[in-house]
C-alpha cells in the first residue's frame, strides 16, 4: 500500500509533458514520478532541479555516483531502476554493481577517476562533508565544474533517496534488487 497515492492519467498538461520528455516510449511512468505528481509544485522543482540533462561528467561517471549515493543511502527503488534502465549502456557488469553496493571505494573494477568518485559519495554520505585528501584525489580526475556537479548529483540523489525511502515506494516489477554480500 503507497502512503501517497500516485497520480494517474491523464495528467495535467505541464506534468504530462514533464513525463513525455524523460520516460522513454512506451514505459509507464515510474511511481515516484506519479506519486511526486500529486504535488505539482514539488514535482516541478524536482524536475527542473533534476540534473537530468546532459552535464560535464560522462554518463558512466553520472550512474557512478547516482548508483553509489542510493545504494549507500539504502535506496533500493533508485537504485534499482538506475542499474535497469543503465547498467548495460554504461558498461557496469556484475563487479561494478555490486561494487555499489557493497565496494570499497578502491574496489579493484573502477577505473581511478570513478574510484576518486566513490570517495567522495562516500565521505558525503558518511561525513556530510569531503576529506582533504579525497578532494584532492578527486581534483586529480576532476575540473572545477566537475567538481560542483559531482557534489549537486550526488545532493539531488539524497533527496531522490528521502523520498522514496520516506514514502516507502515499492520496487518497480523490473528493477534491480540490491546485491547480496558474498
Amino acid at each position: 500500500m503507497n502512503r501517497i497515492a500516485p497520480a494517474a492519467a491523464p495528467y495535467e498538461p505541464s506534468i504530462a509533458d514533464a513525463l513525455a520528455r524523460i520516460m522513454p516510449p512506451g514505459m509507464e511512468p515510474l511511481l515516484l514520478f506519479r506519486t511526486m505528481a500529486r504535488n505539482p509544485r514539488v514535482f516541478a522543482k524536482m524536475f527542473a532541479g533534476g540534473l537530468l540533462d546532459k552535464g560535464t561528467l560522462t554518463l558512466r561517471q553520472r550512474e557512478v555516483v547516482i548508483d553509489r549515493t542510493t545504494a549507500r543511502l539504502g535506496c533500493e527503488y533508485e537504485w534499482g531502476v538506475h542499474i535497469a534502465l543503465f547498467a548495460a549502456k554504461v558498461g557496469f557488469g556484475p563487479a561494478e554493481i555490486a561494487a555499489t553496493v557493497h565496494g570499497a571505494a578502491d574496489a579493484a573494477c573502477w577505473a581511478a577517476d570513478e574510484q576518486a568518485l566513490v570517495a567522495v559519495v562516500d565521505d558525503l554520505v558518511d561525513r556530510r562533508s569531503i576529506a582533504e585528501a579525497t578532494w584532492t584525489l578527486a581534483r586529480a580526475h576532476f575540473d572545477e565544474p566537475q567538481m560542483l556537479e559531482l557534489i549537486a548529483l550526488a545532493g539531488y540523489y539524497h533527496t531522490i533517496s528521502f523520498l522514496c525511502r520516506g514514502l516507502d515506494l515499492p520496487l518497480e516489477s523490473y528493477a534491480a534488487r540490491f546485491p547480496v554480500n558474498a
